[in-house]
């Protein structure tokens, strides 16, 4: 109503010429009225997880049972190494923090198929896929349904302390300079933990947000969880990644880089944070070298 009336005085204002600009003035106050202001500072609002993720979790796809994927045969696996592992997807301009490139492939697989103490895995093995975006990381599991131990008590789609002495997934990335790391757990009834550690073993936050969808069946299950940038400790070198299912004597641990059976000791016990056994890996593969990971507040 305001726009209407100040038209119609400045069209007053004009005269019979004013006729002529009329609509365009018109059309000026219309626009100003009907589009909603933006507040671009909500957008800095970085570490609230995986709102700025390309792809809202609302839009987070479901997984599908009905379209397994596995990494390309020959070119990941449990000694995947930076430049490994890689799938080839379609060419296209992807943007980064230091503008637009051409991007070949976004992604990386690898597949856990030893136990901790490096013997081969008894069944199929369990997939991870590590996919970079704007806002951060998708990381999509594929794994067997064991269902032991039972359910966890918590909600799903919610933080649960101590997930890992239930059926789940694991992965660290890992800064080896400063002993930074992320670690997350995927479970499949829905459950997640998100812990931050500085020093090995030392928590310093956890049970954080996280945007985690799964579809299970009767022997299988899949996962697609968001992992925003601001998680992530400052550059990340290595990474490794676990498994975990069974009850008491039954308990199986696996490791996507496990500890080399030369190297065991007597009465030893699996420990996935024995960070010396962690492999290469950087986003810069996926990426490009010129891409620099964004910075993180939750790390100053």
């Amino acid at each position: 109503m305001t726009a209407c009336l100040a038209t119609c005085v400045v069209a007053g204002k004009l005269g019979r010429g004013g006729g002529i600009f009329f609509p365009f003035i018109l059309f000026f106050f219309f626009l100003k009225e009907a589009l909603p202001s933006v507040n671009i500072e909500n957008r800095s609002n970085f570490c609230e997880g995986w709102k700025v993720f390309r792809g809202s979790p609302a839009a987070l796809p479901q997984a599908s049972l009905r379209q397994p994927w596995s990494p390309s045969p020959g070119r990941a696996g449990s000694g995947a190494e930076p430049g490994r592992g890689l799938r080839q997807g379609p060419r296209r301009r992807e943007r980064t923090s230091v503008g637009l490139r051409q991007a070949s492939s976004l992604r990386m697989d690898f597949k856990i198929e030893h136990t901790w103490d490096e013997f081969p895995v008894k069944h199929e093995p369990v997939f991870v896929r590590v996919n970079t975006g704007d806002g951060g990381v998708m990381m999509e599991i594929s794994a067997p349904f064991f269902n032991d131990p039972p359910a966890p008590l918590g909600e799903p789609g919610k933080p649960f302390n101590e997930l890992w002495d239930y059926e789940v997934v694991e992965a660290f990335f890992l800064n080896d300079i400063t002993e930074q790391y992320l670690e997350v757990e995927l479970c499949p009834h829905g459950q997640h933990l998100v812990l931050l550690l500085s020093g090995r073993r030392n928590v310093w936050k956890q049970e954080l947000d996280l945007s985690f969808k799964v579809s299970r069946g009767e022997t299988k299950w899949e996962g697609k969880a968001y992992l925003p940038w601001c998680y992530f400790p400052p550059n990340v070198t290595k990474f490794n990644s676990f498994a975990i299912h069974g009850s008491k004597d039954k308990r199986n641990y696996e490791a996507l880089y496990p500890v080399p059976q030369h190297e065991l000791q007597q009465g030893q016990k699996p420990d996935f944070h024995r960070l010396e056994y962690f492999k290469p890996f950087s986003f810069n593969t996926l990426l490009g070298e010129e891409w620099k990971q964004p910075e993180s507040e939750l790390w100053l």
